[in-house]
C-alpha cells in the first residue's frame, strides 16, 4: 500500500484518492460522497469542507482525525476499523450517522448536528457536545461516564438505559432527561 505523508489535497489538484495510508494529510473542499474509502488508513489528518456523506468507509482506519465544517451524513462509523480510532468533529453535519458499539472515549463535537444518530452500546466517556444538535439521536446502553452536555440541545437519554455517572447537564436542559416519564415540567 502506498504512503502519503504531510501533504495537501484540494478540489483542485484532486482526480480520484488512491487507496493509501495517509499521514499528517489536509483534504479541503473534496467530495467524496458514495465513494468508497474502504481500507484506508487515515491518521492525524485534516478534512475541512469536504463531503463524506455515504462515503463507504469498511475496516478504514480513522486515528487522530479532525473533520472541520465537513457534511458526513449517513456514515456508518461502526464500519471503519475500530482500533485506536479517534476523531474530533467541529461545524459538521453529522445526521443519521452511526457510532454503533464503538470506544470513543474524548470525543468532541462542536456546534455540529448529529440528528438521528445511533450511539447505541458506545462508549463516549469524557465526551463534549459543545452547541451540537441531537434530535432524535438514539442513546441505548450508551456510556456516558463523565461527558459533557451542558451545551447540547434537543437531546432526550434516558437514564435508566444509560450509563450517566457524572454527566455533566445545563438545568435548563433537564428535561432531555425526563421526557421518558411523560410528565410536565414548568
Amino acid at each position: 500500500m502506498n504512503y502519503f505523508s504531510e501533504q495537501k489535497f484540494t478540489k483542485t489538484n484532486f482526480n480520484e484518492l488512491e487507496k493509501a495510508d495517509y499521514d499528517n494529510c489536509v483534504f479541503s473542499e473534496i467530495n467524496f460522497s458514495g465513494q468508497n474509502l474502504s481500507d484506508f488508513k487515515f491518521s492525524d489528518c485534516d478534512f475541512k469542507d469536504c463531503d463524506l456523506s455515504n462515503a463507504k468507509i469498511n475496516q478504514t482506519a480513522i486515528r487522530d482525525v479532525v473533520f472541520k465544517n465537513c457534511k458526513m451524513i449517513g456514515l456508518n462509523f461502526e464500519h471503519a476499523h475500530s482500533f485506536n480510532i479517534s476523531f474530533k468533529f467541529e461545524d459538521c453535519i453529522l445526521d443519521h450517522s452511526s457510532f454503533y458499539q464503538l470506544d470513543i472515549r474524548k470525543t468532541t463535537f462542536k456546534n455540529s448536528s448529529l440528528k438521528e444518530a445511533d450511539f447505541t452500546e458506545t462508549n463516549l466517556s469524557n465526551s463534549f457536545f459543545d452547541h451540537s444538535n441531537l434530535t432524535n439521536a438514539v442513546f441505548d446502553r450508551t456510556i456516558l461516564d463523565n461527558a459533557n452536555l451542558k451545551n447540547a440541545i434537543n437531546y432526550s437519554i434516558d437514564p435508566t438505559k444509560n450509563q450517566l455517572k457524572k454527566t455533566k447537564f445545563a438545568k435548563d436542559n433537564l428535561a432531555g432527561l425526563l421526557d421518558r416519564l411523560q410528565i410536565i415540567i414548568e
